[in-house]
Order: C-alpha cells, then structure tokens, then sequence
C-alpha cells in the first residue's frame, strides 16, 4: 500500500459498551422507561411478598438450612434421620437424583446405540422388532411408563419365593437383589489416597494429550499403576472390601446391593424412554454418512464391524453428540418425576421442606438454582466433548 491510499476504518469491535450503545438506539427515553419499569415491577413482587410473609409469621431468608428435619428419608446414599439438618435432607435428595441420572444417561446411551446400529440392520425381523420398540415408547407418556414399571415392580413375589437369575440375582417385591463389593473399615486416610490417585491419573492423561499423543503402552502401564495403588490403598489403611453375593436368609435377602422398587422402575423407565430417543439419534447419525465411506471400507478388505466402529460412527458423532445432549438434559429434568412414584429424590425432598418450613419461596429457589447448575455442567460438558469431535472431523478433511 502506497502513502498516498486513503485508509478507512473498520468496524467498531465488538464488546459490552458497544452492544450496550447500540440497544440504546436513538430512542433512549424508550429504553429508560422499559428498565424503570421491570425494576418497579420486580419492587412490588418483592414487597408484596416480603408482607405476605411476615403477616404469617415467616421470616424470609435460608436460616432454615440449619434447623433440624423432622421427616425421615426411605432411601439416601448418605445417612440420614429424622433431627438432622434440611440442608443434609437436601443433599440426599441431590445425590438420590444425580445417582439415577447419571445411571440412566450411561444405560440409555448403551441401550440406545445397540438398538440404533440393530434397526439399520439386514435382519427384517430385528429391524422391525426395534422400530416397533422406539414407536411405542416414544408415543406413550413417561409417567405412564413410570406408573407401569412401579406397578410391575410391586407384584414381584416375596423374599422366600422370590424370582432368582443366574443364583445371584434376585426379583422380589422388596427390590432387586444383585451381587456387590462391602467395604468396610474405610477411614480419611482411605479416601485421601484414593482421590489423590484419580487426579494423579487425570493429571498424566491431561499431560499426555498435551503432548498430543498417548501410546497405548504407556496407557496400559498408567492404568495397572492405578489399579496396583487402589488394590494397595485398602490393606496399608486397614480397610478391606469382599464381594458379596445375596442369598436367602431367613424372611429376607442379605448381601449384595438392593435397588429398591422405587429405584428400579424410575431407573428403568428413564433408560427405556431415552434409550428410544437415542437410537433414532443414531440411526440418523450413521444414515448421514456417506455410503461411499462403505464402499470404500469394502474396498479396504474392512468387515462391517470394522467399518461401523472405525469409519461410520466416528463420522456420526458430528450429528449425533448435539442431538444426545439434549437427550440428556432432559433424561435429568425428567427424573423429577420419581416424586410420582414415592422415589426421594430431590423434589420430592424439598417439597416436603417446603410444606414443613412454610420457606416455599427459599425453597423453589433452591430447587431451580440447583437444577440450573446441573443441567448447565451436563451442557458444558457435552460442548467440549463435541468441540473435539468436530475438530477430529475437520483434521480428517
């Protein structure tokens, strides 16, 4: 460029005083009187029902955190009894919800690509059986799902005649009965070393794809370390663990883990509601690949295993990882209906906090503050995870 050119400006950058200058407009009056308003609006609210409140008798604020609950939980992975604070309520109202959550967006993700590669086979009668699957579950209600699952749930029979599977698991109108590992004698001092395990282990895969590559010797080697240190953990602390398989033991079942009926069918109906969702998720997303990436996989001597896992689904992926957020998010909203079926999960807990307290505005606040929090984890989460896949999917072209 020559001295004698004329130079013109850019575009202002964008930024906060720029979006801001241009809201305002030229009709700024307009934009005053708008604010003034919802502030005035939002005044009122607030007065109105800061005075409802204080006529009753309640006094506003979240001091009720920490006054004891007089209510007792069925089921909590944390203990809990009736005299402990409602914010410790609250909390195992959370775990309850965030334990079938993630549980149902794990099963229903594994469920549902099953189903989704099974509908794009050649077998007529799989394919068919699969379509009739996710038509079913996708036009009928959760909560009619939820209802049938409890109810199926409940007309298992007793302990003493109780369904077996396998000699180890057991279906009974008290739950379902399954194989675990006990811990016991766990201390501080076991939990410390186990966490510092886990973030050492994460600390050398976020180092390793920093380099930007991660033999798979080194893997392997990272990951029996890991598994030599938790094994060790347990003796030098003086716990232990044993696995333990339930068995008949008078008018019940001891050992093992026991899902409740409650657990099992809010479980349950949210994997085979998502599970539906997700396998038309997938079945989109493989049918958006090119058939020639098959045909060019064929050429490569490559079987249609091969092809599926290596060429097809991680092309898919670009489709499929938005569409499954969602699916997600709301297998986690959705879980806020076990409070149909008696499960104590998070709003049923603060339902009853509500009705106890009288805090029912402290309360919803709560509950969607919370939820809010969750969702937009799950949210940021899943962006990352699609971000690298589509630059995975750039690279490769």
């Amino acid at each position: 460029m020559s001295l004698t050119d004329e130079t013109v400006p850019g575009p202002d950058g964008p930024g906060m005083l720029r979006k801001v200058s241009r809201w305002w407009g030229d009709w700024p009056l307009t934009q005053i009187a708008v604010i003034a308003a919802v502030i005035a609006l939002f005044w009122l609210l607030g007065h109105n029902t800061a005075a409802t409140m204080a006529r009753i008798g309640i006094t506003p604020g979240f001091d009720f955190l920490g006054r004891p609950a007089n209510f007792e939980i069925g089921e909590a992975p944390i203990a809990f009894r009736a005299g402990d604070p409602y914010a410790r309520a609250i909390l195992a109202g959370l775990l309850n919800t965030l334990t079938v959550a993630a549980l149902g967006c794990l099963l229903a993700t594994i469920l549902g690509v099953a189903l989704g590669v099974a509908g794009l086979s050649g077998n007529l009668l799989l394919a068919a059986l699969v379509r009739w699957y996710v038509e079913i579950v996708r036009n009928t209600p959760l909560l009619l799902q939820l209802f049938f699952w409890i109810s199926l749930a409940k007309s298992f029979p007793s302990p003493r005649q109780a369904l077996s599977v396998f000699g180890s698991f057991f279906l009974t109108n008290r739950g379902v009965f399954v194989p675990g590992l006990a811990f016991h004698g766990v201390s501080a001092p076991t939990l410390w070393l186990l966490v510092g395990l886990a973030l050492a282990y994460m600390a050398f895969l976020w180092r390793a794809r920093r380099e930007g590559s991660l033999p798979a010797r080194r893997l392997g080697i990272a990951t029996a370390g890991l598994l030599a240190g938790v094994v060790l953990t347990f003796p030098l602390t003086g716990a232990g663990a044993s696995w333990e398989i339930p068995a008949l033991a008078g008018f019940n079942i001891r050992g093992g883990y026991n899902l409740t009926p409650e657990f099992t069918a809010l479980l349950t109906g949210l994997v085979v509601k998502f599970s539906a969702a997700i396998a038309e998720i997938v079945r989109a997303g493989i049918q958006s690949v090119d058939r020639g990436q098959w045909e060019a996989s064929r050429a490569l001597g490559l079987h249609s295993g091969q092809i599926m896992r290596l060429v097809v689904l991680p092309q898919a992926l670009r489709v499929i990882t938005p569409l499954t957020t969602s699916s997600y998010l709301d297998l986690t909203k959705d879980s806020s209906l076990a409070v149909a079926i008696g499960y104590p999960d998070l709003v049923s807990i603060i339902n009853t906090t509500a009705n106890t307290t009288g805090q029912s505005l402290e309360a919803l606040t709560l509950l969607i503050g919370i939820y809010l929090a969750i969702n937009l984890s799950v949210s940021a989460a899943m962006n990352h995870y699609n971000r690298r896949v589509a630059l995975r999917g750039i690279a490769r072209t």
